[in-house]
């Protein structure tokens, strides 16, 4: 087979990266392993991809950023690749979606509508487009349309939006404050019983609850539930080094010594952060 040479064209763009894409899937002189995969063995990979541009933003590695980006795009072209195989659509089709979607949604951008209302108001505009969108696709139900492969939490908080776009919510946080207090009670009495089953149901409802006070308090679950995953990664990171300086290793230690250095890494973060003063200089004593 004649090498296409606009796979070698490092100016061609997306044109290259689609070349690629079909020689990689290509049933005689292809990719053995990229022929092999489908829909159901590439979508793990997407989801692992996009997770990993999450990262690299939480991190502000912007160098690493052009990379999963590319990663995560390509995952787009892989897909499209295999539609296009399939009959289904191209990767132009994708694009031409999107950008009529994008199009559709911001009348107040590419139509005549008024760009001067409130970020508010744009919401509620941007949310009554999609409510017709689902509608034109028969999604009758207020929850149809939320993917069912979602992460957990996320899945748990856009449930939740739906839901309280129709009247099913709460007026204020503290009303779900009571909630958790009594889906923990619900959930204390689950662990006297040692029941599996009950044991699992009550914390999945104190989780969900949990979403919700997050909704209502303007904070997303899966947010930070990352920012605090990071934290406690870089503070245990620490407190490993601590005591590799005493010649040891978090096996080797207790749980005191290992608090006790918790509570200085932490201390010595809120100083830095200012939610502590500093500490005096011994000859300031």
């Amino acid at each position: 087979m004649a090498e296409n040479p606009l796979i070698h064209d490092t100016d061609a763009g997306i044109e290259r990266l689609l070349e690629i894409m079909r020689r990689l899937r290509d049933p005689d002189t292809g990719c053995p392993w990229d022929i092999e995969q489908d829909f159901a063995t590439i979508a793990p990979y997407t989801i692992e991809e996009a997770y990993e541009v999450a990262d690299a933003i939480e991190r502000q590695a912007w160098d690493e950023l052009k990379g999963e980006l590319g990663d995560l795009l390509f995952q787009s072209v892989f897909h499209a690749q295999m539609a296009e195989e399939a009959g289904h659509f191209t990767f132009q089709d994708v694009v031409r979606t999107m950008a009529d979607k994008m199009v559709a949604r911001h009348p107040h951008v590419f139509g005549d509508e008024s760009r001067d209302k409130s970020a508010e108001q744009q919401t509620r505009d941007w949310e009554a487009i999609k409510a017709a969108e689902r509608a034109g696709k028969e999604q009758k139900g207020a929850l149809d349309g939320v993917a069912a492969n979602l992460p957990a939490l996320l899945r748990a908080y856009k449930l939740q939006k739906r839901a309280a776009r129709v009247g099913f919510d709460w007026p204020h946080a503290g009303h779900v404050l009571d909630k958790i207090a009594e889906e923990a009670a619900e959930l204390a009495e689950a662990r006297e019983s040692m029941d599996a089953d009950a044991l699992e149901d009550e914390f999945g409802d104190l989780l969900f609850v949990i979403v919700n006070l997050g909704r209502h308090l303007g904070v997303e679950p899966e947010a930070a539930l990352r920012r605090t995953n990071a934290k406690f990664t870089r503070r245990f990171n620490k407190i490993e080094e601590r005591l590799a300086e005493r010649g040891k290793t978090p096996e080797q230690s207790t749980l005191e010594e290992m608090d006790a250095l918790w509570d200085e890494v932490k201390a010595e973060e809120h100083r830095a952060n200012g939610k502590l003063p500093p500490l005096k200089a011994a000859s300031d004593a």
